[in-house]
């Protein structure tokens, strides 16, 4: 099976969570009665080449991000699946890191680029009240 790490950047402080996909069907499934979800990559991948297993990283990735994105405010059971404790006071205030696939068997073969997701522009200041 395929464990994926999520880097999780909030407040300039970073942090880990590794889940599997499994993990993620089941936080899909309990998001889906609070809030409108984005579509979540397919259960079943037939093969396990590395490009099927990056496409579906991605896709993983984009779900996380689309769900930060599209909710003013996220779901504890969302903040859970992070092992976000508490949010600072700005809503959402950087909460989207990147993730890198790790596998168990041995170790994964493709490199992965970090990605980097602002909410808001990070070289304006914001304006004054």
């Amino acid at each position: 099976f395929q464990v994926f790490k999520i880097e999780v950047l909030m407040s300039g402080r970073k942090h880990f969570v590794e889940k599997r996909y499994s993990e993620f069907h089941a936080l899909h499934k309990k998001l889906k009665k609070f809030i409108r979800t984005p579509e979540i990559p397919s259960k079943h991948v037939r093969n396990w080449v590395p490009k099927v297993l990056e496409q579906r990283r991605q896709g993983l990735e984009l779900y996380l991000q689309t769900v930060i994105l599209e909710n003013e405010e996220l779901p504890k059971i969302f903040l859970d699946f992070l092992n976000v404790r508490h949010l600072p006071t700005l809503p959402k205030a950087e909460s989207c890191g990147s993730f890198d696939e790790t596998e168990s068997e041995e170790s994964s073969k493709l490199s992965h680029q970090p990605v980097l997701l602002f909410l808001r522009d990070p070289y304006v200041l914001p304006k004054a009240n």
